[in-house]
């Protein structure tokens, strides 16, 4: 058991996640604060003191460690705000889980591509874009089968598979009249490939599951069915390397597998849920998330206040 700490659960009270790390903190005699996203709050007093506040007024300085279990949608003003919030905490020496940088660079999947790519982290071949002769470029320099996804988005929510010329036209032209970034990529081929979801915790592998799906996307949130698998040395070493390269102590890897053993890295989540690879795994993994926690807190140079 390590010290007691102040530890501050970020998201929403009722989620499964949420629920179970505030009752395995306490039990771990942690003292404990519920902070919805929307209830953060910054001030800056006539003595030029910053201050990130959260329900009742607390102050989040005072935190030993914030983990971060979700950050809902909203305007970019409301988004950016609540990344600000967690900057100043992480700079005010609150050790942020994840941490700002790690959740700005998974939740961008430009960003995220980019950073895989100078790591050399295999991902699927990838165009990203403004206007829309260029996103029908890409779908034909992509082969003429490609996913369209969202750039900022998860659970399988806004992904279209393109197969046809026509339809590439219709969705892009869709797309251009949102004012949106085409994030295309070439389609993995569905047939005979594996879909592994690795739990990453501080550089290590706490568990990973298959996911299986009747349909080309395998979300666990769109009915993807989970089962255990153990993962091998080379799909845990590209795990790892991708969630280092995104600095992300917690991350949730996608991998996909096709039948010659070719891995690509399509997503990696920086706040990743558990629930699912729990129904196939013996391992607690909130207590493994909590231990890991402790381990970052203890290793953190903490900043006076």
């Amino acid at each position: 058991m390590s010290a007691r700490l102040r530890v501050g659960v970020l998201g929403a009270s009722g989620s499964w996640h949420t629920r179970g790390l505030l009752a395995a903190l306490t039990a771990r005699g942690h003292e404990v604060l519920a902070i919805p996203a929307t209830r953060l709050r910054s001030e800056v007093d006539e003595h030029g003191e910053l201050r990130v506040l959260g329900p009742a007024g607390a102050v989040l300085s005072g935190l030993d460690l914030m983990i971060v279990r979700g950050l809902p949608r909203g305007s970019l003003e409301q988004v950016i705000f609540r990344m600000d919030a967690l900057h100043v905490l992480a700079e005010q020496g609150v050790r942020c889980v994840n941490g700002p940088r790690a959740i700005e660079r998974t939740i961008d999947k430009s960003w995220a591509g980019a950073v895989l790519a100078h790591a050399g982290v295999p991902t699927p071949p990838t165009v990203v874009c403004e206007r829309y002769d260029d996103a029908m470029l890409a779908f034909e320099r992509l082969g003429g089968d490609i996913v369209v996804k969202p750039l900022f988005g998860a659970m399988g929510n806004g992904i279209v598979r393109v197969e046809d010329r026509d339809l590439a036209h219709r969705v892009f032209r869709a797309l251009e009249l949102e004012r949106t970034v085409y994030y295309v990529q070439r389609t993995i081929a569905p047939a005979g490939r594996r879909d592994v979801r690795v739990l990453v915790l501080a550089g290590e592998v706490a568990g990973a599951m298959l996911r299986e799906s009747d349909s080309w996307r395998a979300n666990i949130a769109r009915g993807a069915r989970p089962r255990a698998v153990v993962p091998s040395d080379a799909e845990r070493g590209v795990a790892v390397t991708a969630a280092a390269a995104l600095e992300a102590d917690v991350a949730g890897v996608d991998l996909l597998v096709s039948p010659d053993g070719e891995i690509v890295v399509v997503d990696v989540n920086g706040i990743p849920g558990w629930q699912a690879l729990q129904s196939v795994c013996a391992e607690d993994l909130t207590a493994r998330v909590l231990r890991t926690c402790e381990a970052l807190v203890t290793a953190w140079p903490r900043r006076p206040l």
